[in-house]
């Protein structure tokens, strides 16, 4: 099912009326709570594909039996790009869109996998954290490169893993290896999750690929559905 989106009435236009809703909104996340389960009822992942020439942007939502991995439910939205590109303010270009996606599933979509970051952003409130708190749902982040953090190798196995830090030494992620000797993900919780359960989610998500199937399956939808609606003009 494709969901067409509109831009809400008023979405920040400009940098600074994003940074003072990131202001306002990084206190209402929820990071004392740990989570669902790893292996019960459903993950979601939501992912987005964008053409800017066109300033088009697909996002797609992808539910799956969190025992099995298997697809329970999937849905696509496209709108019109909602912010321009700043770094650090991702999040106001996808999120109606993503809302959308969400909004479309007629399942319950249970923990959020977002491909990028929670806490894991220079002002703590990366997507994960942005769409849990608009949803109230448990969401987290995980992402294919550190972004500006620093961190060590874990170690080579999968399952191993090392803090992911910032200018100060405070752990914001961590480091995750999801298959040997293969490059590891980053993960950060974004909302009502906590660290170490985000991670067994992770390698729950991860049985044959560096990436969550969650995101893979996220990532395939998203890119069809752009094609889909480029070449319908």
């Amino acid at each position: 099912m494709v969901t067409l989106t509109q831009i809400p009435e008023g979405w920040p236009t400009d940098e600074s009326q994003a940074l003072a809703v990131q202001d306002e909104l990084r206190g209402r996340v929820v990071l004392d709570e740990p989570g669902p389960p790893p292996g019960a009822g459903l993950v979601t992942g939501v992912d987005v594909a964008y053409d800017d020439e066109r300033d088009v942007v697909a996002a797609a939502a992808v539910a799956l039996d969190a025992a099995t991995l298997e697809v329970v439910e999937e849905s696509t939205a496209v709108g019109r790009v909602a912010f321009p590109y700043v770094p650090g303010l991702l999040a106001f270009r996808e999120i109606p869109t993503v809302l959308a996606a969400l909004d479309a599933l007629r399942t319950g979509p249970g923990l959020v996998v977002c491909d990028g970051y929670g806490l894991a952003h220079p002002r703590r409130f990366g997507l994960a954290a942005h769409l849990g708190v608009l949803t109230g749902l448990p969401v987290i982040g995980v992402a294919k490169n550190p972004f500006t953090f620093t961190y060590e190798q874990p170690g080579a196995r999968r399952g191993d893993s090392s803090p992911l830090v910032d200018e100060r030494g405070e752990e914001v992620g961590r480091a995750l290896r999801t298959r040997d000797a293969v490059k590891p993900v980053f993960v950060s919780v974004g909302h009502r999750v906590g660290l170490d359960n985000a991670c067994d989610h992770v390698l729950r998500l991860t049985p044959h690929f560096r990436l969550p199937e969650s995101t893979r399956r996220a990532d395939a939808l998203c890119r069809e559905a752009l094609r889909t609606v480029l070449m319908a003009g």
